[in-house]
């Protein structure tokens, strides 16, 4: 029985990725990996290994949950190490832990790696501090869709001034729904929002509204996913704090010397 790491890959950028996924990614014998994951990183395993795909498109899911679990099962009975790359990070809405609870319940040993959040690294390449010490001294990470049955998960006259800051993970397409549960329970037409488009990759955009203007600059953008959504008066701070240029060519694993 081999062992199965759940790794996070980080927010697209390919040098964000930690040294022990890094690590990993070059020793696996298996690598199955997702949609969003940056292919640079593939590059990086050794020529024997086993790449999978196993990623889910909007509305489209080539392989089942249920499926990518017992996969994780088979391989683990056959290799000695098994990656399962994840963009971001494996436990915030990456389904890294229905995984790990699957290969417990089949008493294949695992671990888990980190990656950074795409919640908090694109409003940091964006020029935007998720908490300041003068704003926002709390944040909440919101997934934009919820689950297949259409049953709302999300409790928003909680949140709606509940929390500073508020990051809303692949909510495009929900976008007239999160706005107008915001400012039916609470928050202020004039709050400051940012979308962030294929944050800290060389296709970054970033357009900041208000939550009365958002739905309409958004569609005349053509925002699409996977794009954050930074809702709070830190978006405030872009103006003074942006430091990355959206679509500008991004730093390779090579020039970082790994």
């Amino acid at each position: 029985m081999g062992k199965v790491y759940l790794v996070g890959a980080g927010p697209g950028d390919p040098t964000l990725i930690t040294v022990k996924g890094l690590r990993l990614i070059q020793s696996a014998d298996v690598i199955m990996y997702d949609r969003l994951v940056n292919k640079d990183l593939l590059s990086e395993a050794k020529p024997s290994a086993k790449l999978f795909f196993c990623g889910k498109f909007p509305h489209a899911h080539p392989l089942k949950q249920e499926a990518i679990n017992q996969l994780l099962v088979t391989y683990a009975q056959k290799y000695q190490t098994v990656v399962r790359l994840k963009g971001g990070d494996p436990f915030i809405f990456g389904r890294g832990g229905e995984e790990a609870e699957h290969l417990a319940e089949n008493a294949v040993h695992f671990e888990i790696v980190p990656g950074i959040t795409a919640g908090i690294a694109a409003p940091a390449y964006a020029g935007i501090p998720v908490t300041h010490r003068d704003l926002a001294s709390s944040i909440t990470f919101i997934t934009g869709h919820g689950k297949s049955d259409g049953k709302e998960t999300i409790d928003w006259p909680k949140l709606a001034t509940g929390v500073d800051t508020l990051a809303i993970y692949m909510g495009v397409s929900s976008l007239p729904h999160i706005v107008s549960n915001l400012v039916t329970y609470g928050r202020k037409p004039t709050t400051p929002v940012a979308l962030i488009e294929w944050g800290t990759t060389e296709r970054q955009r970033t357009m900041i509204s208000t939550l009365k203007d958002v739905i309409y600059e958004a569609e005349k953008h053509q925002i699409v996913n996977p794009t954050m959504i930074v809702v709070g008066e830190v978006v405030r701070f872009r103006d003074k704090l942006q430091w990355f240029s959206d679509n500008r060519t991004p730093v390779t694993l090579d020039e970082v010397g790994v």
